[in-house]
């Protein structure tokens, strides 16, 4: 199964014009060890590690290619920091559609060279990413490429691609199938916050249609370092706001306000706030799900865990809520967190005879 068996709950594509890889239907796994050691029986996580290209904007990718198809584009233009240029450079190459991307200056190469096997040409911008002047600079000169024929500007925000985003609703139709009876709480990670929308939207859709008793609050999570909705959000300001981005987690390194704005908007629509972690605590807790629990997330998936350790040490969280934590990336798309996880020289050559001692 695939998203399009949700295609009727999102902006429609033609059939035949529909391009997937595998994606969506992914697993949500019950915390085994850690939430136990917090006191939360029911904490649970969402592998969109298991999506094609590793990241659950492979959701993205489909319904934006697809939709590009459906039109006859041929040509895709789009920015990333690397998980969304991995999803489209992996679907433009499934639908024969040339790519080119305007990589954040701090992407991992681990993410760089994932696009350029798919075929993508990249070109990685200085201060993109955390400069909010250069990143608007950079997105107002693609948009004049993609209004070229034939061609299609592709960012993963609901203000740039609408109906790409529509396709990452069907995260939120799969947790209310996954987990049919409550759900307090989904905790997003958030760059400039288009899961949270997507997440939110979805949910509330459900609520609207019936199919869903109470709608979860959706979380935001974002590094102290690239606060542009999280922190508004829980000081009740109406508006996301742009940053000087001084953290280093890939992913999550958008200083201007793209999608803020409607972010705030949609957490709070279901009762939901913001929550700030440190990179620290982000890396941590990636160190923590791959020893505790077996998963292996990019910093950036681990975000939403430590989101829930935090809350519950200020106590903005009740131990015996249904939380669901959204495990965006796989920890292959960032090998830098891996080397400072495990420690650069892990594994020296040794001998034989060695194996003895074990």
């Amino acid at each position: 199964m695939t998203i399009w068996r949700w295609a009727d709950r999102f902006e429609p594509v033609p059939v035949e014009a529909r391009v997937t890889l595998g994606e969506g239907d992914t697993p949500i796994v019950h915390s085994r060890r850690l939430g136990p050691a917090l006191g939360m029986p029911q904490l649970y996580f969402k592998l969109e590690t298991t999506n094609p290209s590793g990241s659950y904007k492979d959701r993205f990718g489909a319904a934006a290619v697809s939709h590009m198809v459906a039109a006859g584009q041929t040509k895709c233009i789009a920015t990333s920091s690397g998980n969304t240029g991995a999803a489209l450079a992996a679907y433009c190459a499934a639908a024969n559609i040339e790519c080119r991307i305007a990589i954040v200056e701090t992407a991992p190469m681990g993410k760089l060279k994932q696009m350029l096997s798919y075929g993508a040409k990249l070109a990685r911008v200085r201060g993109f990413g955390t400069d909010p002047a250069i990143t608007d600079e950079v997105i107002a000169r693609l948009q004049e490429i993609g209004q070229r024929p034939d061609w299609a500007l592709q960012i993963s925000a609901f203000v740039h691609s609408p109906l790409g985003m529509s396709g990452v609703q069907s995260v939120s139709f799969e947790l209310a199938e996954q987990l049919p009876g409550r759900v307090d709480r989904v905790f997003c990670p958030a760059g400039s916050g288009g899961l949270c929308i997507a997440t939110a939207q979805g949910f509330l859709a459900l609520q609207k249609q019936g199919e869903l008793a109470g709608c979860p609050r959706v979380e935001c999570v974002q590094p102290e370092g690239n606060n542009t909705v999280a922190g508004p959000l829980r000081e009740g300001a109406l508006q996301a706001r742009s940053v000087q981005c001084t953290s280093t987690i890939s992913g999550l390194q958008v200083a201007s306000v793209i999608d803020g704005d409607l972010a705030v908007e949609a957490c709070r629509a279901t009762g939901g706030s913001g929550y700030l972690v440190t990179d620290e605590e982000i890396w941590e807790t990636q160190r923590e799900l791959a020893r505790t629990e077996g998963i292996f997330a990019e910093p950036a998936g681990a975000a939403s865990v430590a989101a829930v350790v935090r809350a519950l040490r200020e106590q903005r969280l009740e131990t015996d809520e249904v939380v669901v934590c959204l495990i965006t990336g796989s920890g292959f798309k960032d090998d830098q967190a891996v080397d400072r996880m495990i420690g650069h020289d892990a594994c020296p050559l040794t001998e034989a005879a060695d194996l003895a001692t074990w």
